[in-house]
């Protein structure tokens, strides 16, 4: 009589390490790094990212002209011109410089 009592019991715990998992499971399924809850979290952080690599492509397109711009077999005079200015602080004899207090 005692066998067909164990195999109960066996059976039993069985079923609850099996129902305990799914529980376990289902509460990943919901609440976990990539469950439901964290779906709405993970789509704003995506628009979020690719706002950034929008700016930082229109960024990298800018510079990517500018160095084409300064490319030393055929530079633009407007360009260099500009950087002389800025850098060097040079100007043309027929140019007026007004200097604005900060």
């Amino acid at each position: 009589m005692r066998a067909p009592t164990t195999a109960i019991q066996r059976a039993k715990v069985t079923q609850h390490a099996a129902l305990a998992a799914l529980l376990v499971m289902g509460g990943l399924a919901i609440a976990g790094p990539s469950g439901l809850l964290a779906w709405s979290e993970n789509l704003r952080l995506l628009d979020q990212r690719e706002a950034q690599l929008a700016t930082l492509e229109a960024e990298r397109e800018a510079l990517e002209n500018r160095v084409a711009l300064l490319d030393p077999n055929h530079a633009d005079p407007d360009m260099v011109g500009e950087l002389l200015r800025s850098q060097l602080n040079v100007v043309h004899p027929d140019e007026v410089v007004i200097k604005l207090e900060d």
